[in-house]
């Protein structure tokens, strides 16, 4: 049994953890704040681009009238026999089973498809570090051709999964342009036909409590601005419960802004009965459309995942924190027992010796 110095050490040890994850648990708050209001700020564009390019849609032709050919490569479905799965998962720990759920999601996707070449692209260290630990990476040779340029060869595939790129820190600091790089690879695979469809694994955040894992089909595109969910994991009403507990007590709001009148604008400008005149040839407007709209996914998904990344923290810290008080009572209950166990023992030597004289 220990005794009543080993049980002051252990409370101080606790109490000393439980400053740690409360301290974490406010920063988490903070940067949930940060990064819900990013999310929030990055959806009227990502609503607008999608409206424009269904306006488009509805007035341009998909097929040009002399070659039969459609208006931009993106639009074509392909049988999926190769295909590109962007994984976003976080850059740390210590946010409870974020990163798990994340890579659960992934690896359900993957069975799935047993029959399919698959190219896993990873957004953030957790996620990267368990792919590459289960799958091989995939290897580049350089070659140079008749004119002197070089460029990079894929070398023989290692197995029917491979690791093709990641991407660690990028959550960090979300750089536009380094997230625009990313789009414009994405599109340039499946324009000369590498890959046959795109799949992203996100944490889609709504508000502090509505949440959900979500696989959103990303290429080829079928309507702009429609989601195209392949599989969706909703979270239980305990986990719900407890995520709007941890925001209270970090004084977060549980629901976002109300975006519904942006919604309902942007709705009405890519259904409005208005004959527009494109001066550019429909080639020309979808080429430039197109990417930013695949750009637009990739950024909203990063930001939401991020938002979702804190808010999971944030949960995990609070349930820390509660968890050491307990244990502190616990311990501090305890302790008192063996103090009063040791006076009293200590009281009944008295006695009794006193009684033999």
């Amino acid at each position: 049994m220990a005794n009543v110095l080993d049980l002051r050490r252990r409370i101080r040890s606790v109490k000393n953890t439980r400053q740690i994850t409360k301290a974490m648990k406010m920063v988490s708050a903070a940067k949930l704040r940060r990064a819900q209001e990013r999310a929030l700020s990055a959806r009227p564009y990502a609503r607008m681009i999608a409206s424009v390019i269904e306006s488009l849609r509805r007035r341009v032709d998909l097929y040009d009238e002399q070659t039969g050919n459609l208006s931009h490569p993106l639009f074509l479905t392909r049988p999926e026999r190769r295909v590109l799965l962007i994984v976003i998962s976080g850059d740390k720990g210590f946010a409870g089973a974020f990163n798990a759920n994340i890579l659960k999601i992934a690896y359900q996707f993957i069975q799935g498809n047993p029959d399919k070449e698959i190219d896993i692209e990873a957004v953030g260290r957790k996620g990267r570090d368990q792919l590459r630990r289960r799958y091989p990476t995939a290897g580049y040779t350089e070659q140079t051709d008749e004119h002197g340029a070089t460029r990079s060869v894929r070398n023989p595939r290692q197995g029917k999964v491979e690791l093709t790129g990641d991407h660690p820190g990028l959550l960090a600091h979300l750089d536009p342009k380094l997230i625009e790089e990313i789009a414009l690879n994405i599109v340039s695979r499946y324009v000369h036909e590498e890959i046959d469809a795109a799949y992203i694994v996100y944490n889609e955040f709504k508000s502090v409590i509505s949440q959900r894992l979500v696989v959103e089909k990303l290429l080829p595109l079928i309507e702009a601005g429609t989601p195209q969910i392949a599989g969706v994991v909703e979270p239980t009403s305990e986990e719900k419960e407890r995520v709007a507990e941890a925001a209270l007590s970090a004084g977060i709001e549980l629901e976002a802004a109300d975006t519904t009148e942006a919604e309902e604008e942007a709705k009405r400008f890519g259904t409005a009965s208005v004959d527009y005149i494109y001066e550019q040839p429909a080639q020309e407007l979808f080429a430039g459309l197109l990417p930013q709209y695949v750009f637009s996914v990739i950024f909203h998904a990063m930001t939401e995942s991020v938002a979702a990344e804190h808010a999971a923290r944030m949960t995990a810290m609070d349930s820390a924190t509660n968890n050491a008080s307990d244990m502190i009572d616990s311990l501090t209950l305890h302790m008192n027992r063996v103090r009063q166990a040791a006076i009293t023992k200590e009281i009944i030597e008295i006695v009794s010796g006193a009684a033999a004289l």
